[in-house]
């Protein structure tokens, strides 16, 4: 008599991994659920630390080729106007490498999340500083991300 050995689950044991599975997702998704929010919040954060590097980098430039406050300078083949020597909030946005996902007004220097429940309170804003010797503004707002 030749013995054969089957191979494979019982349909109890495939019920209890199911079941353990739907436990499982139960408790896992709503911890998950508020990640978009936190992600776009992040997002905007770090935009603002990238605003402020590339408006001290352009500063910097303009100091190290010993160049007047309202010189324009050039950075990586784009011209950027200065105003009392930092970038003016039209060509701000020619400092920065990528702004994706976020839409530019160059008008108020602002940047909005796209994707965001209020764009406009999503958003990073940077506004040249008023007089010579002074630092640029940049605002943060996640408040409707």
């Amino acid at each position: 008599m030749v013995k054969t050995s089957q191979r494979g689950f019982t349909l109890i044991e495939l019920v209890v991994v199911i079941v353990i599975l739907g436990v499982l997702a139960a408790f896992a998704v709503p911890r998950f659920m508020g990640l978009e929010v936190e992600a776009r919040k992040s997002t905007v954060n770090a935009l603002s630390g990238s605003v402020k590097s590339a408006a001290a980098m352009a500063h910097s430039l303009q100091l190290a080729q010993g160049l007047a406050p309202g010189t324009s300078v050039t950075i990586s083949g784009a011209t950027v106007t200065m105003s009392n020597g930092y970038p003016t909030a039209t060509d701000l946005a020619s400092t920065l490498q990528d702004i994706s996902g976020f839409t530019y007004t160059a008008a108020t220097g602002k940047f909005t999340k796209d994707g965001a429940e209020t764009p406009a309170n999503c958003s990073v804003t940077y506004t040249a500083p008023a007089a010579a010797g002074g630092t640029p503004t940049v605002a943060l707002d996640v408040t409707k991300c």
